[in-house]
């Protein structure tokens, strides 16, 4: 019998093809399973090792920790694994802590954003580095973030991203940009908890701003742009951090002070642990400060003017849809930005401008709304840091499904016109009650 090794090039496009429904099978066959997750590495058949370079935990070629928010690791069995690990979470509470980190997210909407969640990730590694004398993350979240019910955050699982103590400062003088405000807050919570460090997040959504005033009001060289925390027994709090330097070209290693900006993808998110997230409130009273800046309120903006890359609300079509004029009367009536797939742009229905994915523009959207789009895997690298994606189409078995957090299958012409009409009778009661 020919020693020849033979090769079923079957079997190696589905190992590549990570949306495959027998891609876990295959890569099980082909190598080790590591933890019960999936394979990331394994032999080929011309003995070269190969990786999955979007494997969690995955190190790149340039030393960064990919981390992968697209829910598709195990192809349509994402979904049921991420519940059942959600299910699985072991309760820590931590009722005497040797110290604390506090953590001030940017709270975005009134909901933890990703960027928030690698955040406290990143404050729950520092806080539990000692598991004899763990600490505790304290989140500080200011009162424009309330539900419409009795003043109830919108963000339900506080706990479930690593947090155990919260102080919710709910005057209204924090609402809108209030950024002395806020600090007068921060600088009483640093007068009563001295928490060990000070971690918020580096973007221009407030925390960049924030966090340098806190750090010139404590005294402190603030590190900026983190994207790495190592320990460090030589450096003075035990931390040393690797930070973004010279437009983003450099990178800067410095001992660990006690404020710190980390950038998104700073750390992977809480996934195993939930915490109590238990309410604080402050003893002593926070002296009301004569603000030099005055708040005009929001800007009204067209979000059709809006750039892809910045919206927070997308409404996205593809080769099912047929009829444009009703999908752009969904987007004004819905106030969402206009997106596309490949194939609508390259029919002409939509501007180059507008299309998403990873030969378009990639997107960060709170929202992402997929209408009659099957989710090529060039679609999907596009929209993996969207927090909520929205599918509509036909066909249930498509890849924008697997990846959607809520799918509903259905012509799309009629759903969004009911979704239109709900809509509008429902804003069209609110002026009557008004």
């Amino acid at each position: 019998m020919s020693e020849i090794i033979r090769r079923d090039p079957r079997r190696e496009w589905i190992a590549r093809n990570r949306l495959h429904p027998d891609n876990a099978a295959v890569l099980a066959a082909l190598g080790v399973n590591r933890g019960g997750g999936a394979v990331s590495e394994w032999m080929g058949p011309s003995g070269v090792v190969r990786k999955d370079p979007r494997a969690i935990g995955f190190i790149g070629p340039n030393g960064v920790k990919r981390i992968d928010r697209s829910g598709l690791q195990q192809g349509g069995q994402a979904t049921a694994t991420t519940t059942a690990a959600r299910d699985s979470r072991r309760t820590v509470t931590i009722d005497q802590p040797a110290f604390l980190v506090a953590v001030v997210p940017d709270l975005t909407g009134g909901r933890l954003s990703g960027h928030d969640k690698d955040l406290l990730g990143l404050a729950r590694r520092v806080a539990d580095a000692d598991g004899e004398q763990p600490g505790a993350v304290v989140a500080i979240l200011f009162g424009e973030y309330k539900g419409e019910g009795g003043g109830e955050l919108k963000e339900r699982a506080l706990g479930e991203a690593g947090i155990d103590r919260v102080v919710h400062l709910d005057d209204e003088f924090y609402a809108g940009f209030a950024p002395e405000a806020r600090l007068a807050a921060l600088s009483a919570v640093e007068r009563e908890m001295t928490p060990r460090f000070w971690l918020l997040p580096d973007s221009p959504l407030g925390g960049a701003d924030l966090g340098r005033r806190l750090a010139l009001r404590l005294g402190e060289r603030a590190a900026t742009g983190v994207w790495q925390v190592e320990a460090d027994n030589e450096a003075s709090l035990g931390w040393r951090c690797t930070a973004r330097g010279a437009a983003g070209s450099l990178d800067i290693q410095r001992p660990l002070p006690r404020v710190a900006l980390a950038l998104a993808e700073c750390a992977e998110p809480v996934d195993e642990t939930r915490h109590v997230a238990e309410h604080l409130t402050l003893a002593a009273s926070i002296p009301t400060t004569l603000s030099r800046i005055e708040d005009l309120g929001q800007v009204a903006v067209d979000p059709a003017g809006v750039a892809l890359a910045e919206a927070e609300f997308i409404l996205s079509g593809g080769n099912g849809v047929k009829q444009w004029d009703a999908f752009h009367h969904a987007a004004k009536v819905l106030g969402a930005t206009e997106g596309a797939s490949r194939v609508a742009v390259d029919d002409g229905f939509m501007a180059r401008d507008r299309q998403v994915g990873a030969t378009g523009t990639w997107v960060t959207a709170r929202v992402y709304m997929a209408v009659g789009i099957s989710g090529a895997i060039q679609h999907l690298q596009g929209i993996q840091r969207c927090d909520k994606v929205v599918a509509i189409n036909l066909d249930p078995g498509c890849d924008i499904i697997k990846r959607a957090d809520l799918a509903v299958i259905g012509d799309s012409t009629q759903i969004l016109a009911a979704l239109v009409a709900m809509v509008e009778q429902q804003r069209g009661g609110q002026r009557d009650a008004a």
